[in-house]
């Protein structure tokens, strides 16, 4: 890529592109250089730094859930909706998990912004979304506070899980299996049990449970 040619998009979706393949210790300006075949002071007449690119990868990031195929359709009920935002901001942590922790940890804009629906346009389009099927303001703020805890929580123990290898299917391996467990005996005998990847049936449930407690709020 031509360096005269270099936008901040091209930027920041290389940087994501990078840390996807290297995760994000290895991200640095020179490496994201040599990775475009450019000097790394071509970035800074569009980034001023490293924190700088890291934000706006994070930005990025959020505004593409709208993209998705999911959230280009129509939701049916606010319960449909809740679905959708859901499994579209899984899918982003499945697809990006070197990078989906700075959701959580990346100033926002304003400290009443929740990650990881932390831009002004998310907070927007959740709580005019949830009025439009006759939530209150009070109980579109309250479910938008309850979402995002739930999002956020089972999302980075979902990423956490990932990175460490614990990815279930038949070739999982066992909990301890590069570790001395004999002073661990429980942890030993049960460590099948704790391998035993059922994140998607946790996330679904947690989310039913999730939607039934806000359908029977006395503010909705």
């Amino acid at each position: 890529m031509a360096q005269n040619r270099l936008t901040r998009n091209d930027i920041v979706r290389a940087a994501i592109t990078f840390v996807d393949a290297h995760g994000l210790d290895a991200l640095t300006m020179r490496r994201l250089g040599q990775s475009l075949g450019v000097e790394a002071m071509a970035f800074y007449r569009h980034v001023s730094g490293r924190e700088d690119l890291l934000e706006a990868m994070v930005e990025a990031l959020i505004d593409s859930l709208f993209d998705n195929r999911l959230m280009r359709q129509t939701p049916s009920s606010w319960e449909d909706y809740l679905q959708r935002v859901a499994n579209t901001t899984k899918e982003l942590a499945r697809d990006h998990p070197g990078i989906f922790p700075l959701i959580a940890t990346q100033p926002s804009q304003a400290p009443w912004l929740r990650p990881p629906l932390r831009s002004l346009r998310w907070v927007e389009e959740f709580l005019s979304t949830l009025q439009g099927f006759e939530f209150s303001d009070a109980a579109a703020v309250g479910a938008y506070k309850s979402f995002t805890s739930f999002l956020i929580g089972d999302l980075l123990l979902q990423v956490h899980s990932t990175n460490f290898g614990l990815t279930g299917g038949d070739d999982h391996e066992k909990a301890g299996d590069d570790s001395d467990l004999s002073e661990y005996p429980t942890v030993n005998a049960l460590s099948d049990l704790l391998s035993e990847d059922h994140r998607q049936r946790q996330f679904d449930d947690a989310l039913d449970e999730l939607i039934e407690r806000i359908r029977l709020s006395p503010t909705n």
